[in-house]
C-alpha cells in the first residue's frame, strides 16, 4: 500500500469505495484464533485490508471521512487478521477514532487489530508527527506505521515516538503496540543495516510503489531492493510486509512476508488464495 506515490495512485484507479470493499466473509470462512503479534511470533503469515480516503467524486475535493461502521464492516470479514488504514494523505484524527471503535465493537478479545499510517515526518515536522502516534495509539488504534523514513537518523527518531508505549520488538516479545517504519526513498537504502539493527520497533517494510515510482518506474530494482529488505528485516527478526493481489499473495507468502496486505475488489480472493499458500 501523486508524483512520488506511485502505488496509492494506482490504489486510487483500482480500489471501488471502502464501503463496498470490506466485504463480509461467506459461511465456512476461516475464524481469527489468534492475535496478530501471535501470529508473527509464530512464523505465520498475517492478512490485512488495506483502506485508502477516497472521495466520493473524482472531481471533489472534500476528504471523506470514515465511520464506525467502516470499523464494524471490516470487523464482520472473518479473513482479515488486520486492517490498515492509510490516513497519510489527509491525517484525520476523527475517522482514526471511527475506525478503531468499530472493530472494537464486538469486544475486547474480538477486536481486529488495527494500524494506522500517519503522515512522513517531512511533512509536518518531527513534533505533528510524534502528535500524531500519541494520538492515535490514544484513540484505539494497536500500531502506528511511519512512510518515507529517509535516513538512519530519521529511524531513531520515529522509533522515539513509541518511548512511552509497550512496543512488541525482538528484543520485547511480551509488547502489545505495533511500530512499523517503511524505507521507500532510494537514498535511505545505504543506511539499511544500520536502521534494521535499530531497537524498539516491529516491523520495517519496503515501500515498493513509491520506490518504483522514485526509480522512474524500474520495477525490476525496486522489488531487487524490497527482496533485500525482507532479507535483512528477517535476520533482525522484524516483520516485513508486502501488498498483494491475486496473482502475487502465493509468491509473497513463498518468500517470507509475515503481513499481506490486499487491495481493491478481489482483495478477498486473494486473502484466501493467501491462506492456502500458508496452511491457514
Amino acid at each position: 500500500m501523486e508524483g512520488r506515490h506511485f502505488f496509492f495512485a494506482l490504489l486510487a484507479c483500482i480500489v471501488i469505495p471502502f464501503a463496498s470493499v470490506a466485504h463480509s466473509a461467506e459461511p465456512g470462512a476461516p475464524i481469527r484464533d489468534r492475535s496478530l503479534i501471535e501470529l508473527w511470533a509464530a512464523g505465520q503469515p498475517a492478512f490485512g485490508q488495506y483502506v485508502t480516503q477516497m472521495a466520493d467524486d473524482a472531481g471533489s475535493e472534500e476528504v471523506p471521512r470514515y465511520t464506525v461502521e467502516t470499523g464494524r464492516e471490516l470487523a464482520a470479514n472473518r479473513l482479515l487478521d488486520f486492517a490498515f488504514l492509510s490516513l497519510e494523505q489527509h491525517y484525520d484524527a476523527e475517522s482514526a477514532r471511527n475506525v478503531a471503535r468499530g472493530l472494537g465493537s464486538g469486544g475486547g478479545d474480538a477486536a481486529m487489530p488495527l494500524l494506522v499510517r500517519i503522515p512522513p515526518i517531512s511533512t509536518d515536522g518531527e513534533d505533528a508527527a510524534r502528535e500524531r502516534v500519541r494520538e492515535v495509539l490514544a484513540l484505539g488504534a494497536d500500531g502506528v506505521v511511519i512512510p518515507h523514513v529517509l535516513s538512519a537518523g530519521e529511524a531513531r527518531t520515529a522509533i522515539s515516538f513509541f518511548e512511552d508505549v509497550d512496543v512488541w520488538s525482538p528484543g520485547n516479545p511480551e509488547g502489545d503496540v505495533i511500530a512499523m517504519l517503511i524505507v521507500e526513498d532510494p537514498e535511505v537504502f545505504a543506511e539499511l543495516e544500520e536502521i534494521a539493527g535499530m531497537a524498539g520497533y516491529s516491523a520495517l517494510v519496503c515501500g515498493i510503489g513509491s520506490l518504483t515510482s522514485a526509480l522512474d518506474g524500474d520495477r525490476e530494482a525496486a522489488e531487487a531492493i524490497a527482496l533485500e529488505v525482507l532479507e535483512v528485516s528477517r535476520r533482525a527478526g522484524l516483520v516485513d510486509l508486502m501488498t498483494v493481489d491475486t496473482e502475487s499473495v502465493g509468491r509473497r507468502v513463498e518468500q517470507g512476508f509475515l503481513a499481506l496486505l490486499a487491495y481493491g475488489p478481489e482483495s478477498d480472493q486473494a486473502i484466501r488464495a493467501g491462506r492456502a499458500a500458508a496452511g491457514r
